[in-house]
């Protein structure tokens, strides 16, 4: 009985000084190409509101309780939440955004462990139509996190999530886009049918009458 409690021991040493002994730093990111302007990218992810839209993890409670807080959008914008076992309590505030090219978000978890990360979008647009956008996420683990990290791939799990935010905020940023040319095309249309009516109307002045 001793010699199983000294070899249970011996394991439990070992295994607290292998898990010290891994990095505490960590990053992941997952990155899309979007058929949309960054600008209309750029509207979707800085603004907390819209975030119901794309997040993969409001469409995992959808009765999950929000709070929105200081700045509409952009950086001092705060949101908050409290939902069930899959998303948590936690926090998040816009600490950077720049129009177009790049958001950056702190975010604060409470539940199901405590711990402080930092998110980042960065747009890179291709042309005037295309932007690729990188998603991703860095922080440290305490020894709760990294006991966490040896039994689950982080970057897989968290990873995947990524993929399915990235593919719906694609899929609304590009329908978007789509209505906006819509919008200017019409716009454009309607220009074009005045134009005849805009020169005969300011064109030269009728004959005198004999």
């Amino acid at each position: 009985m001793k010699n199983a409690l000294g070899v249970l021991v011996v394991v439990l040493v070992g295994f607290a000084l292998f898990v010290a002994t891994r990095p505490a730093h960590f990053k992941l990111s997952r990155a899309l190409a979007m058929h949309a302007p960054a600008d209309v990218v750029y509207s979707q992810i800085a603004d907390f509101h819209e975030w119901a839209g794309w997040s993969p993890w409001d469409k995992m409670d959808p009765s999950m309780k929000r709070t929105y807080g200081g700045a509409d959008r952009g950086v001092g914008a705060t949101y908050a939440w409290q939902g069930n076992d899959k998303v948590g309590i936690g926090s998040m505030t816009m600490r950077d955004a720049r129009p177009s090219s790049r958001v950056v978000v702190s975010l604060d978890l409470e539940k199901p462990m405590k711990a402080h990360h930092v998110t980042t979008f960065s747009l890179l647009p291709h042309g005037e139509r295309t932007t690729l956008v990188t998603w991703s996420l860095e922080g440290d683990n305490g020894f709760v996190g990294k006991t966490f990290s040896v039994f689950v791939d982080m970057d897989k799990m968290i990873g995947r999530d990524f993929e399915r935010g990235l593919d719906t905020l694609k899929s609304i940023a590009e329908g978007e886009a789509a209505k906006g040319a819509e919008l200017q095309r019409a716009e454009a249309h309607k220009r074009e049918a005045a134009q005849p009516q805009a020169t005969l109307d300011g064109g030269a002045s009728a004959p005198p009458n004999p």
